[in-house]
């Protein structure tokens, strides 16, 4: 057995979480490793799993189901059948495989389970990621809530709202007829709505519509699924870490997309935002909903306490450098929020135009 992985979270959550494990091909090698930090009930066959959720209650629910995928695909009905009953609505549902089909991840992804391994995987990975999802996704708090319960709320400096208006008002105006040509290029380069708009959380955890130029094909979302399941395109280890990751070298960006986003071209639209007072020139960049609601343990809840910014400190420190991690980037936004000054702005604003010219590879 290995030793365990010195992370804050896998010292106490793991001995109280309870897992419900159905299959029988890699039990052993599993439990040998997670039974000493987990409270597993193993079953061999799907169904057995089925009866053994329908005697528990809502005190006695596992917080985690670990599937090995079957080749009569029991397990993608049992799923579907939780999916659809409230009560367990907050079940973590991972999946294990010994095959590397395509069709399976596929089918895993449209379920929308948690996550997918392939044997031979990393057991000690696989038991930091059931402590993780346990720690931020199933215990995290709703975004509102936690939106209304920020005991320290920022308020926007006189001085540096005037310079946002200002700016951003300037910018607007002298940059009209190049946003009057983007809007064109993408009209004419592919059909679909000119501005990309998504939900992102700024200070004090409030969320609000953020506005870019479309870089991406309007079908993005649907070729999402397909290519995370392309060898080409999934991470590099052949599957001994999950299935669910970024897209490297993402063709479902337009040609146009790809000059508008090295340009920072795409950013334009984001000066409405400034306009609006849902973000400031230089600030931490607000995040997706989903990454958010990641970060509201209290070593990383103090980024939000921090303007929301076009840009910032990490995109003028090592932007298009490989090796900025995320780690790093959060550390660098919690230094701003407790720091953040005028002639601090400055400095950031001043950099980032040389900044804005790197082909960013992070």
């Amino acid at each position: 057995m290995t030793n365990p992985i010195a992370t804050e979270w896998n010292e106490s959550a793991g001995s109280h979480t309870k897992i419900a494990y159905a299959g029988l091909a890699l039990r052993e090698i599993v439990s040998k490793e997670l039974d000493p930090y987990f409270q597993i009930s193993y079953n061999d066959h799907i169904s057995q799993v089925e009866d053994f959720l329908g005697n528990q209650s809502i005190l006695t629910l596992p917080e985690i189901i670990l599937l090995e995928v079957d080749e009569q695909g029991e397990c993608f009905d049992l799923i579907e059948g939780l999916k659809g009953n409230p009560l367990f609505s907050g079940l973590i549902i991972v999946l294990l495989s010994l095959s590397n089909d395509k069709s399976l991840k596929l089918d895993a992804m449209r379920l929308k389970v948690h996550d997918f391994y392939i044997y031979p995987f990393s057991i000690s990975d696989l038991r930091e990621r059931l402590n993780f999802l346990v720690k931020f996704k199933l215990i995290k708090p709703k975004l509102i809530e936690i939106s209304k319960e920020v005991d320290i709320k920022y308020s926007m400096p006189a001085g540096k709202r005037f310079m946002d208006l200002f700016i951003s008002g300037l910018m607007i105006l002298f940059l009209s007829p190049v946003m009057l040509a983007v809007v064109i290029a993408i009209k004419l380069g592919s059909k679909g709505p000119v501005i990309y708009k998504s939900k992102r959380v700024g200070t004090g955890y409030k969320i609000f519509d953020f506005y870019k130029f479309r870089s991406m094909r309007t079908d993005a979302d649907k070729m999402l699924v397909e290519l995370s399941t392309q060898n080409q395109y999934a991470n590099e280890d052949g599957g001994t870490k999950a299935a669910f990751v970024k897209i490297k070298d993402d063709p479902r960006v337009t040609k146009l997309g790809k000059f508008l986003r090295n340009s920072s071209l795409d950013e334009l639209p984001q000066l409405f935002n400034i306009l609006l007072g849902d973000m400031s020139l230089v600030g931490n960049r607000p995040l997706p909903v989903y990454e958010a609601e990641m970060l509201t343990s209290n070593e990383w809840s103090m980024r939000f306490l921090g303007p929301a910014g076009l840009t910032g400190l990490w995109q003028i420190t090592k932007r298009g450098k490989a090796d900025m991690s995320e780690r790093e980037r959060k550390k660098l936004d919690n230094f701003y929020a407790q720091n953040y000054s005028f002639w601090l702005d400055w400095k950031i604003l001043i950099r980032t135009v040389p900044a804005v010219f790197q082909k960013e590879k992070v």
